[in-house]
């Protein structure tokens, strides 16, 4: 008898120090996170008239592209989804056919950002490489698919418009113009009005655009769920 209690004794001892050591018990680690994009720690949301938020993003190049970088010069930031008829019609007939290339001769950069979580209409570096060939697209498309960049500026739709001056403030945020069918056949007050034209327009004028925020139009930003 006492030999056996001897025995229990020892055999509760040892499953006690295995618990407290984890040994044979321990979960298997997770797998690492992969990297989001950068985003400043400190950075606020972004409002016309405030500083835009900073960010780095990595474009369908495998390039990182950081906002900040291209201060003393006007940027443009359009949300882009491929698979998105808004932005088709945009880019193939609309007010976006060759709006960038234009700009971009003149010194502004325009970078394209798909939201796109993976999986999401439109998303992947694959689709973007093609809708880039396909709509003669110059200026570069970042991929933002854990939506942070996105969701930082209150991106809606695709399209939808931010125009940063040279100072790096967001001076216009909105619809790329007046015709929300996309194609610009029809403009809500009977003539066209391409919106990020007048504020790049109005941003080197040292002018305040007007408007300086209009209602985007055009697909849900595919964020993820």
């Amino acid at each position: 008898m006492r030999h056996l209690l001897l025995a229990l004794g020892l055999a509760s001892l040892a499953c006690n120090n295995q618990k407290a050591s984890g040994a044979g018990s321990a979960a298997p680690e997770s797998p690492a996170a992969a990297p989001g994009p950068a985003v400043a720690l400190d950075a606020k949301a972004a409002e016309v008239g405030q500083p835009a938020p900073d960010f780095t993003l990595t474009d369908t190049d495998g390039k990182a592209v950081q906002l900040s970088d291209h201060k003393g010069k006007i940027v443009v930031l359009e949300w882009f989804n491929p698979g998105c008829p808004y932005v088709v019609a945009s880019h193939s007939k609309g007010s976006l056919v060759g709006t960038a290339a234009r700009h971009q001769k003149d010194g502004v950069v325009w970078l394209s950002i798909n939201s796109g979580a993976p999986g999401k209409q439109g998303a992947g570096r694959e689709a973007n490489v093609a809708a880039k060939d396909r709509f003669s697209m110059s200026n570069p498309i970042l991929l933002d698919e854990s939506g942070a960049v996105g969701k930082l500026y209150g991106a809606k739709t695709t399209p939808h418009l931010y125009v940063i001056d040279e100072g790096g403030v967001l001076r216009y945020r909105g619809a790329i113009d007046n015709s929300p069918d996309g194609e610009g056949q029809s403009p809500s007050d009977g003539t066209l009005v391409n919106y990020a034209d007048r504020a790049i327009e109005a941003v080197r004028a040292k002018r305040a655009p007007e408007p300086a925020e209009t209602k985007s139009y055009g697909c849900s930003v595919k964020y993820a769920s």
